[in-house]
């Protein structure tokens, strides 16, 4: 990986003592290692310059994110159950929540060292990202001019007093405060970042790109906002809010008159207005410093310095500014999936499907098959019914137009869009009043379950009776992320599984988790069970002296009870490999409890999303994909699928993907029984388990 440079945490060795048990590692420590790696690709001297200053913004992202929801539910726990423990570390949630906010403090100051390499190697390829006590006189009436013009008009300063009290400072909003002086009084001016700003300023002469951020330039000329008044001091904040929310039916029954949308709605607002659970500061003051915490009544322990940005989002944006060569040097060369060439000459997608199972593999093939099949089914006469889950969509979302035109065109379509898929909340319930008003049936998932299954279940109805076409998946019905994240997808025409499809819909319906089915493995009845009866096999195998086996890939694995289950499998010697880019509870390699489990987490320039499950090996292997990661919110607490895979085929097509992901020795870390992630050794060629001429074969 180039001269990759690993970031050490000093303290991890005292820390995960207490964050880990036996064979169990805690899984918001687990989530912060992930984040970890995450931070290494922006370090990693093999990927382009600008490509790892998305990295460090994914990695800020994603910090945002952890404190929102899990700190946030870490901190209701703690205050709803205090005696309450964790079922793997047996920490309380207080005990959880006061270590992870310490071990953040550090992550800060490892930011900032990647920060400040990626500038440095940035000004080496030609592209300066400048602060404004290092611009030139000439520079500095250039952004003087620049901000007069632009900025000041979009600022909106408030000084605080009896007719101007103090506003709530909304969630992950970047607020100047200043201490001002004007005669023989002193107040406090507050100042709102604008959302209409661009986040970056590109200089309009000197041989390299040079550029400023617009947080820099409001910390230097923020103050001509309070013409008037001296300022003697000022800092910049960001305050996060508690973003974990519970909704519950009953409730919308009780106050909204079973208006579950209406509910949701006011349910969201409130995460503006929740309790502050982190304040980032920039800048020295204590006075200002003293007035916002006390105003935000929030704890010494979840204050983080912050010297550079709050955000690095421009990273996404800077290639537009820059000269189209040397935006070439600095990202990933331009990637477009690809069509197959039996799906791109087929006449019909319908026909194509019923001869043999399609198997679709994004980002490296296209989702555009996926929308030419819906399309065609809104025409079809004999088309008589689409239905789909829906969790995440693009903003643009071909797949809700294609439903919308079905429905225009007289089929029955239903959809089950989740209005609790966290953060696309108003989405959700943007396409919901859309598609309802396009006819479509709209479902508001099954009581107090999320629905995150991928399934759509088209059926058609003709002289030879009734027959069906089954898409299922590992991602969503997205079009921006079928671009971005590794998903894979099977359309068929196995009646079984279509049966078994329609009748997943009519349980949803009548909020059925009971329903029985022949194929299909469906959470919270029967994908754990599944997964356990498979793995007793494997155990009953390697018991009798033959080879038991199992691999498996996933987002996050969290749930106890297939913990324990593989390490007994590991006990009996079954062989166990574990492809888990995010959360890992698991101990792995240790002598006499998990020896036989191995664990690599593979993070690079997509974000690895799929969920195989795979059982022994040749003609008895038994394989399933699935939208459910082993976690106990996805077996216990969501409605998911996982279907087997039928095609001998498609079958293989996937193992082989498997062997090249255990393969990876460029983006692959692998879990020691430390609980501690290294990079696995290169040896021999080199693997990229991302690269489509591996995946695509």
């Amino acid at each position: 990986m180039g001269n990759e440079k690993k970031i050490v945490d000093k303290n991890t060795a005292a820390k995960t003592v207490k964050m880990k048990k036996g064979i169990y590692i805690n899984r918001e420590a687990s989530w912060l290692k992930f984040n970890m790696r995450v931070l290494e690709q922006s370090l990693d001297e093999g990927t382009p310059l600008l490509e790892r200053g998305k990295f460090l913004s994914i990695f800020c992202s994603n910090l945002d994110e952890f404190f929102m929801v899990r700190m946030g539910s870490l901190y209701n726990e703690g205050n709803m159950h205090p005696a309450a423990r964790d079922n793997k570390t047996n920490l309380t949630s207080r005990e959880q929540f006061e270590t992870i906010a310490s071990r953040a403090q550090r992550l800060y100051e490892l930011r900032e060292h990647s920060f400040a390499k990626l500038k440095k190697d940035l000004a080496e390829a030609g592209v300066n990202l400048l602060t404004y006590d290092k611009l030139s006189q000439g520079r500095r009436e250039e952004l003087q001019k620049y901000f007069t013009a632009k900025v000041l008009p979009l600022l909106n300063p408030m000084v605080i007093d009896a007719k101007h009290p103090l506003l709530r400072f909304e969630n992950l909003r970047c607020y100047m405060l200043y201490k001002l002086k004007k005669n023989d009084h002193t107040m406090i001016g507050v100042m709102e970042f604008s959302d209409r700003l661009d986040s970056i300023y590109r200089f309009s002469s000197g041989k390299k790109a040079s550029f400023i951020t617009m947080e820099e330039i409001i910390r230097n000329l923020g103050e001509y906002a309070f013409a008037g008044y001296t300022v003697s001091s000022a800092i910049t904040i960001r305050v996060t809010r508690n973003a974990d929310i519970e909704t519950y039916v009953e409730d919308a029954d009780m106050e909204y008159n079973n208006d579950f949308s209406q509910y949701l709605k006011s349910m969201v607002e409130t995460r503006l207005i929740k309790n502050a659970i982190r304040l980032e500061i920039n800048g020295e003051s204590k006075s200002l410093t003293k007035f916002v915490t006390e105003a935000l009544e929030i704890e010494d322990s979840l204050i983080y310095k912050v010297a550079n940005n709050f955000s690095y989002k421009y990273f996404f944006s800077m290639a537009q500014k820059l000269d189209k060569d040397l935006a070439k040097t600095l990202t990933y060369p331009v990637f477009k999936p690809v069509i197959s060439d039996r799906l791109q000459n087929a006449t019909s997608m319908v026909d194509e499907v019923r001869k043999k199972d399609v198997l679709l593999r994004y980002p490296y093939e296209s989702i555009e098959p996926l929308i030419r099949l819906l399309n065609e089914c809104a025409d079809r006469k004999d088309c008589i019914s689409i239905k789909i889950t829906i969790y995440r969509l693009a903003n643009h979302s071909r797949i809700a137009e294609a439903l919308k035109r079905a429905s225009e065109n007289g089929k029955d379509v239903t959809v089950v869009i989740e209005l609790c898929a966290r953060f696309d909340e108003e989405n959700n319930l943007y396409f919901a009043s859309q598609l309802h008003e396009a006819g479509c049936n709209i479902i508001y998932g099954m009581e107090n379950y999320k629905v995150h299954s991928k399934i759509i279940s088209i059926v058609f109805s003709d002289e030879n009776g009734i027959s069906y076409i089954t898409h299922l998946g590992t991602g969503n019905y997205n079009e921006s992320t079928a671009k971005q994240y590794t998903d894979l997808n099977i359309i068929t025409a196995d009646k079984q599984i279509g049966e078994d499809g329609a009748a997943f819909f009519r349980n949803v319906s009548i909020s059925n988790v009971d329903g029985e089915y022949n194929r299909l493995s469906i959470t919270p009845k029967y994908f754990k069970q599944r997964i356990v009866q498979l793995l007793d096999g494997e155990i009953a195998k390697a018991k009798a002296g033959k080879k038991g086996v199992f691999i498996g890939k996933m987002n996050s694995l969290t749930d106890k009870v297939i913990i324990d289950k593989l390490a007994e499998a590991s006990c009996a010697g079954v062989e166990i490999k574990l492809i888990i880019r995010g959360i890992c509870c698991i101990v792995p390699e240790k002598p006499g409890k998990t020896e036989n489990i191995k664990v690599i987490s593979i993070v690079g320039r997509f974000l690895e999303h799929s969920r195989i499950y795979c059982f022994g090996e040749g003609k008895d292997r038994i394989m399933y994909i699935s939208s459910a990661d082993l976690m106990t919110r996805n077996t216990d607490r969501r409605v998911e699928i996982a279907t087997p895979v039928l095609d001998k085929d498609i079958e293989r097509k996937i193992y082989g993907m498997l062997q090249v992901m255990l393969s990876d020795n460029v983006n692959a870390r692998r879990l020691l029984s430390s609980g501690e992630y290294v990079k696995v050794e290169s040896e021999g060629e080199r693997v990229n388990a991302q690269d489509a001429s591996f995946i695509c074969v």
